[in-house]
């Protein structure tokens, strides 16, 4: 007899974006049909910003609750978010899966896991989703490389003033359309680190959409550790790989009064409070109403610095990263094993 229909499966309960400017959802309705059809008890907090309706989540079955309400969700309920959770002292007794940045020393990281601590609940770090190689088993790469390297470019269109705010976009056409209306007559090139990943792979599309000539480094132009005077040659600089220990410094501090072409950096990567981070002329992250950090007057050198750049295109990476994550969310119910076991385990060390 078979009885694994009779065994309960884990409750997924689907939390609001509390950040400005953040539109993305990593389940789609389709894809919490499917997980209630498996037997999966799925429910999904009303949003005000989330580009989803809510009406096609009820329509799919879920049950709906109210906007930011996971506090008050049952204990053993296990919460979906994508970015940060809002800063408080709250302990946290729930299972979490986010995007935590905890783990290289961030101070916001450390205040995070005190919470966890505090509560006896985990953290399940979806950057940390991982296969036996060490993969991860989905990202929003590809569409933070692509708008990474747009607001680079809407940055460069400014100079010399800096880049007025940005919002999202229809679609991908839309919003490389407004990068070639920005940047009119005026040519660059770019030299991108990290050019054969995903985030590289979209930055690089980008920037053939607009013209901008493009330098593809990976891991072999940089294995020498440095330095590397061909990245002050370029206009446009795009980092996209992750800082670890041991990555190069590729932009030293002396970048600022050094002989250069480079006039925006684009750290799509994102991790200026990492003591790994290789970008070295700045400190602190960059927003959408102010995209672009001057570092440097004369000559000019901006940094572009956005830690949700995906959103920009809420819908289109919303439903490619979902479509990633799903196999992996009706895994669920084996929460101690495979990509979860393995993002458990990451936190424990951490903890």
């Amino acid at each position: 007899m078979n009885t694994s229909a009779h065994i309960s499966k884990p409750h997924l309960w689907v939390r609001t974006e509390e950040r400005p400017n953040e539109e993305r959802v990593g389940i789609t309705p389709q894809g919490a049909a499917e997980m209630i059809a498996m037997g999966y008890r799925v429910t999904v907090e009303h949003s005000s910003q989330r580009i989803i309706p809510i009406e096609e989540y009820a329509d799919a079955g879920c049950a709906i609750a109210a906007e930011a309400s996971w506090p008050d969700a049952p204990k053993d309920a296990i919460i979906f978010g994508l970015k940060e959770l809002p800063e408080t002292d709250m302990p946290l007794v729930h299972r979490h899966i986010m995007f935590g940045h905890a783990y290289k020393g961030q101070p916001a990281g450390r205040r995070l896991l005190d919470r966890f601590q505090a509560g006896g609940g985990t953290l399940y770090d979806l950057e940390y989703l991982t296969l036996e190689d060490g993969r991860r088993v989905a990202a929003f790469g590809y569409w933070a490389g692509y708008a990474g390297a747009a607001v680079t470019a809407l940055s460069y269109a400014a100079q010399p003033a800096l880049c007025p705010a940005v919002s999202t976009y229809k679609d991908a056409d839309a919003l490389a359309d407004a990068v070639r209306g920005a940047l009119g007559d005026k040519t660059a090139r770019a030299i991108i680190i990290g050019a054969l990943g995903r985030v590289g792979s979209g930055a690089a599309d980008l920037c053939g959409r607009v013209g901008i000539d493009v330098t593809k480094w990976d891991m072999a132009e940089t294995a020498s550790g440095g330095p590397f005077p061909e990245i002050l040659d370029h206009e446009l600089f795009l980092n996209c790989i992750l800082a670890r220990p041991g990555t190069p410094v590729f932009v030293p501090a002396s970048a600022k009064t050094d002989p250069r072409k480079l006039s925006v950096i684009g750290d799509i990567a994102c991790d200026p409070d990492s003591e790994f981070s290789p970008i070295k002329v700045y400190d602190r992250t960059t927003s959408w109403d102010a995209p672009a950090l001057r570092v440097h007057d004369d000559l000019v050198l901006d940094v572009t610095a956005i830690d949700n750049l995906p959103s920009m295109l809420p819908m289109e990476s919303s439903v490619d990263y979902a479509s990633q994550l799903l196999p992996h969310l009706k895994t669920l119910d084996k929460i101690d094993d495979d990509v979860w076991g393995r993002a458990k385990a990451c936190f424990d060390e951490h903890l």
